[in-house]
């Protein structure tokens, strides 16, 4: 089966974030296929590079590079909550004057047309969060 997955929480807001990875993984390890995971809303939080969790707590945004390397997935921000949130690749980052970037290894930024895509390509889209 192939399957989308929308994450709408940011990493520590919600458990929204974590279930999601924990399904994807679950997924992943059964032989499905996961199409694309796009971050949406508060979501996009979880593609920041400069988040710092306290040591023993989990990094969500690591384990989500890692989970992305290992299965090639597609880890995709929403542009426009990305940049309402400060979140900026170095190509956005360069477009509106900023000195730096921030998105995390594994992610990119695109629009909403990538979450159609997805939605369209799956057999079943997993929305976490509100």
């Amino acid at each position: 089966m192939k399957f989308g997955i929308l994450v709408n929480e940011g990493p520590y807001t919600h458990e929204a974030s974590d279930s999601a990875l924990q399904f994807t993984r679950a997924a992943l390890a059964k032989g499905h296929e996961v199409t694309r995971v796009f971050f949406y809303h508060d979501g996009v939080n979880n593609g920041t590079r400069l988040g710092v969790p306290p040591q023993d707590d989990r990094n969500i945004t690591r384990e989500w590079s890692s989970l992305a390397k290992e299965h090639e997935l597609d880890l995709v921000v929403c542009i426009a909550a990305a940049q309402r949130r400060g979140l900026l690749d170095a190509d956005e980052a360069k477009r509106h004057g900023k000195d730096a970037d921030n998105i995390a290894e594994g992610f990119r930024i695109s629009g909403l047309g990538q979450l159609i895509e997805v939605a369209i390509q799956a057999d079943r889209l997993m929305v976490f969060g509100d």
